[in-house]
């Protein structure tokens, strides 16, 4: 099997063109903020902190809203609540960015997780379930398509701002999420049923009934559970090198390497080209090797590229460092979502949901407690504690195992 970017044509069913649109939609989303960040504290006059409280209220809508997108997609598959949440999610960017106090400006990002982070939850589901269908691996491209739609949302937006102002750039992020829309709901895959507890199930009379129903609360077994927030841990032990890397590569190489402003971006840029990158590549790696020895591989990858970033005495090396760093970190979470997916003993979409709350829980603690730590140890230390916690990766990369169901022809 060769290595080749999955877009031919033939791999890409309408369905699977959904489910990549619908990340392409979230991660555009998501990276049309972060130029905003900086009009919006000017524009409604308030600090650092506030906005720290801000991009909290953002996470905690994500999180407390997962749960509910489970018991909706234990009754009715994850396909409506996918639509529920992608439509919303276009009014809820516009909302905030024009959002005249500050007390407003809280509820509307509230909002605005709540909506990209339901969105999350459903589309990931979604794309376990077609996984299963189609009998091969596709999150990692899946996750590849987010990248983008961040890359795309971060790159437009500053431009859009400079040139036509905040209420242009939201009301051009609210276009272009409904005009996904369309496309998302025409080609959008049914997968009530689909569940991974019915197809292990064995077989009875009363398998003629949806799965869906025969998955509800009464269903769920204690060591299904206990099975997904480990893997949730798992992911967030993951997530937060990522983190890490995200909100804190730029100041560390100003801050301790000497680089100047303008290369010091050149650290994330180069973290976040290669993890697209090997997304794309992730899902044939992964139908080569096996999760297991995929996640293996790729955590080595990682801890090596932190090790070369913390151990660096010059930015370059530091870059190169990061640049490894985002070759490793790039499938391992979503390989995790895929074996949240598939756990036995639990209603269609809880699984994935306890996974993405923990997990995403690492991002949003990464900034502050690396902050609190570079203040005690430097970041050069702190990256090389990152390192060894890919410890923890190896160790309980068995559990990933679960993600290899889905490729079994059904």
């Amino acid at each position: 099997m060769t290595l080749a970017l999955p877009l031919r044509l033939e791999r890409f069913p309408p369905a699977r063109r959904a489910v990549a649109l619908a990340f392409f939609v979230n991660g555009f989303g998501i990276g049309s903020w972060a130029p905003e960040v900086p009009v919006i504290a000017a524009r409604l006059a308030i600090t650092e902190q506030t906005i720290g409280f801000l991009i909290l209220a953002f996470g905690l809508g994500g999180v407390l809203t997962m749960p509910l997108i489970a018991r909706a997609i234990g009754r009715v598959g994850s396909r409506p609540p996918l639509l529920v949440t992608h439509l919303l999610a276009a009014f809820a960017f516009p909302a905030l960015i024009l959002a005249p106090e500050l007390w407003m400006a809280f509820a509307a990002i509230f909002v605005f997780g709540a909506m990209f982070g339901g969105m999350d939850a459903a589309m990931n589901a979604n794309a376990i379930t077609l996984e299963r269908h189609m009998g091969r691996a596709i999150m990692s491209s899946s996750h590849g398509f987010w990248s983008v739609g961040g890359f795309v949302g971060a790159g437009l937006g500053g431009p859009i701002i400079a040139g036509f102002g905040p209420a242009a750039h939201a009301a051009f992020v609210c276009a272009v999420i409904l005009v996904c829309f369309v496309f998302v709901r025409r080609m959008a895959r049914d997968d009530r049923g689909a569940s991974p507890a019915a197809a292990d199930a064995p077989a009875t009379s009363s398998q003629s009934t949806p799965s869906h129903g025969a998955a509800g609360p009464a269903a769920m077994r204690p060591a299904g559970l206990l099975m997904a927030v480990a893997i949730g841990l798992f992911a967030l032990v993951a997530m937060m090198p990522e983190g890490g890397a995200i909100d804190w590569s730029a100041v560390y190489l100003k801050s301790e390497l000497g680089a100047d402003t303008a290369v010091s971006g050149f650290a994330f840029a180069a973290f976040s080209a290669t993890m697209a990158i090997f997304r794309f590549l992730g899902d044939d790696i992964r139908n080569r090797l096996g999760a297991v020895k995929t996640v293996r591989l790729f955590a080595f990858v990682a801890a090596s590229g932190l090790l070369l970033a913390g151990l660096a005495g010059h930015f370059l090396v530091a870059i190169a460092g990061f640049a490894l760093a985002g070759i490793g970190l790039a499938n391992i979470v979503p390989i995790a979502f895929s074996a949240a997916g598939n756990v036995k003993g639990l209603p269609d979409g809880t699984g994935i949901s306890i996974a993405t709350a923990i997990g995403y829980s690492g991002g949003l603690m990464a900034p502050s407690l690396i902050g609190f730590l570079a203040e005690h140890i430097g970041l050069a230390d702190v990256f090389l504690g990152m390192a060894g916690l890919l410890a923890i990766i190896l160790a309980l990369s068995g559990m990933m195992s679960l993600a290899d169901r889905e490729t079994e022809p059904r």
